[in-house]
């Protein structure tokens, strides 16, 4: 009866809320449209987690406009570097987005070199610069002060075609310098160099998953008909980023993937947690009809959290270390805080960074306080510390009572005290069903064992009485059938 109560009481609270959050509000301040899916797929509305709070052109920055910008990093001291792929030239900005300087080359053998349609970069602990300078088939390092420390060239390797042709897109550096390269035409995996720059091989490939139905066709079909046909070739991938534990997390570019993002290990297994409602792979629904998303970057925000940017809608999917969607923002348009062309995305400090090559622009988008509560929570509960994550969660839900994630956070935390009752309404709310049978199976035995004293008490005097009435009713019929014998 108890448990009915407050698992009544608990729903009671949800439904307030929910009456709170369908007052009629102001307009969203967003030129986008906030969204996320709830445990039946279906597309719910949302509070902004983040907003748009400025952009930044070369005109603004006075160097000119930028012309095709490919990529943008932030370094570990704060600096924010740009690729200007067009202008062959890398912007760097401070922390409060200041032009501080511009590389557009450097010094080898004696003689000036310039970069060449670069696509990507990364820049280490100690300011070091790794340019991914494609047109020239190389990756560039340089140090803090623009000098060159060593290049990455096509590497010599027996694994390698004879007629292999390096040409880097993106990289990123884990702290012992071994680099990981994402080049073009190349499905084996990511490349990975030491910190020499020495061809050690190939990290993670992307699964090849067959069309059956075209597999019999194909052993069917004529030697001509069969060169007609699309090759069994895994997708290439199209960007990489690295934690602070040395994983690497890669995106590829085939939109009929269900694994579009991976986590992998030194030995190059996919760890990436997938305990979410559903796929992790961007939008699940193909808002607008557009098609599936295409990630083509992964940026790692730390406790567990990372970001992926979607080209098909140009917006910006955020998760937590199991693989829930924790929200979405951006979208397409001419406005400001809307995409055009994304093709990068970082982090500086609590902002978000977008960069956009069909605006020529760089987007800083800020948290809410939506935003900034689910990441503190979020925060809070990857590093153990649920209890006073739950407080966080309930601002969560004051604003969104439709968050299954603060449920299922609040959830975990009474799980922990061992307050298993009240931690079922929480499951149940939140549509976890994996942590509800855990709760439910620990209330069992907790009821089991408080009270199993009493019933084993109320089964002993059960069977006493039992026993007493088998014995009475045996001495009755005795005594009536000596009565009938005469005997009294």
């Amino acid at each position: 009866m108890a448990r009915t109560v407050k698992r009544w009481l608990v729903l009671l609270v949800a439904v307030s809320l929910l009456l709170v959050n369908s007052v009629p509000a102001a307009a969203s301040p967003a030129p986008y449209e906030s969204y996320n899916y709830n445990y039946w797929k279906e597309a719910v509305p949302s509070p902004d987690a983040y907003l748009p709070k400025q952009t930044i052109s070369g005109s603004d920055l006075g160097i000119g406009e930028f012309k095709d910008p490919g990529d943008v990093n932030v370094s570990p001291s704060g600096q924010i570097y740009i690729l200007d792929s067009g202008n062959s030239r890398i912007v760097v900005l401070d922390a409060q987005y200041k032009l501080l300087r511009v590389i557009e080359g450097f010094m080898m053998d004696g003689s000036k070199e310039s970069f060449n349609t670069p696509g990507g970069l990364f820049v280490d602990e100690e300011d070091r610069v790794y340019i991914a300078d494609t047109g020239n088939s190389r990756v560039v390092v340089l140090d803090a002060e623009g000098q060159l420390v060593h290049t990455i060239t096509k590497p010599e390797s027996d694994i390698l075609a004879t007629n292999f042709q390096f040409q880097p897109l993106k990289l990123t550096v884990d702290r012992v310098g071994r680099v990981y390269v994402v080049a073009q035409g190349v499905y084996e995996g990511i490349m990975q160099f030491d910190e020499h720059g020495q061809f050690i091989g190939y990290v993670g490939t992307n699964k090849v998953e067959r069309d059956y139905g075209e597999y019999i066709w194909r052993m069917l079909s004529t030697k001509a008909q069969r060169a007609q046909m699309v090759l069994f070739v895994p997708t290439e991938f199209s960007n990489v980023d690295i934690d602070s534990k040395g994983f690497v997390y890669a995106t590829n570019i085939d939109p009929g993937s269900s694994e579009p993002i991976k986590r992998l290990n030194p030995s190059g297994e996919d760890v990436l947690k997938r305990f979410g409602y559903f796929e992790v792979k961007g939008d699940i629904r193909f808002r607008n009809n557009p098609g599936p998303s295409k990630l083509i970057d992964v940026k790692v925000l730390g406790n567990g959290m990372y970001s992926v940017l979607d080209a098909t809608q140009n917006r910006v999917f955020t998760y937590d270390d199991e693989g829930h969607l924790l929200y979405v923002y951006g979208g397409k348009g001419n406005q400001v805080g809307t995409l055009k062309t994304p093709v990068a995305m970082e982090q500086s400090g609590d902002h978000q960074l977008v960069l956009d090559r069909g605006k020529s622009n760089l987007v800083i988008y800020e948290p809410t306080r939506f935003g900034a509560s689910v990441n503190e929570a979020v925060a809070l509960h990857y590093q153990g510390e649920d209890t006073e994550a739950v407080h966080i969660w309930k601002e969560v839900l004051k604003l969104n009572a439709n968050y299954d994630i603060a449920y299922i956070g609040i959830g975990k935390s009474l799980l922990m005290e061992k307050k298993n009752e009240e931690a079922l309404g929480y499951f149940e709310l939140g549509m976890d069903r994996k942590s509800y049978s855990v709760a439910f199976k620990r209330y069992r035995r907790e009821m089991m064992k408080e009270h199993f004293g009493t019933f084993l008490t109320l089964a002993i005097a059960l069977i006493f009485m039992l026993i007493l009435v088998r014995v009475a009713v045996k001495w009755r019929r005795r005594r009536q059938i000596d009565s009938e014998a005469g005997l009294h």
